[in-house]
């Protein structure tokens, strides 16, 4: 099941354009190791959940897998053969906006070699170049 908001205060968003690099949700912040973006866009419900099934499924249960961005976004589309006009689509989809830099999903207690391995079959769910990184020790 494709994750969704329970509920919006407003059915239908604007597009919107992203600039600029991530200053939030930038570093690792919950696991060992993390799956950063490289490249802004969208990503969908379905993309996420893909991620999410794909790690897991190569983990067996083991470590801990926290996905860090969540589709708060609605995209409206109309109907194939829909003649133009007659107002805004209904809302078809939900999605995440994701700038550059922004950590999609964490993993925890694994090996390096095993989290490289998990984050790459990740890695080509994704509709956008993405890059490894580790947690920075505390001062």
């Amino acid at each position: 099941m494709a994750n969704m908001p329970a509920r919006v205060k407003y059915r239908k968003q604007q597009r919107g354009r992203i600039r600029g690099k991530a200053t939030r949700g930038n570093t690792v912040a919950y696991g060992d190791f993390g799956l950063q973006t490289m490249e802004g866009g969208w990503l969908s419900a379905r993309q996420i959940e893909a991620g999410r099934m794909a790690a897991t499924h190569f983990l067996h249960r083991e470590g801990r897998v926290i996905i860090r961005v969540f589709p708060q976004k609605s995209v409206t589309a109309k109907p194939l053969e829909q003649r133009m006009g007659k107002g805004k689509a209904e809302v078809d989809r939900w999605v995440a906006v994701v700038k550059p830099g922004t950590v999609l999903y964490e993993i925890g207690d694994v090996e390096e070699d095993v989290a490289r391995e998990a984050f790459s079959r990740v890695a080509h769910k994704m509709p956008f170049r993405c890059r490894l990184v580790k947690r920075r020790p505390r001062l």
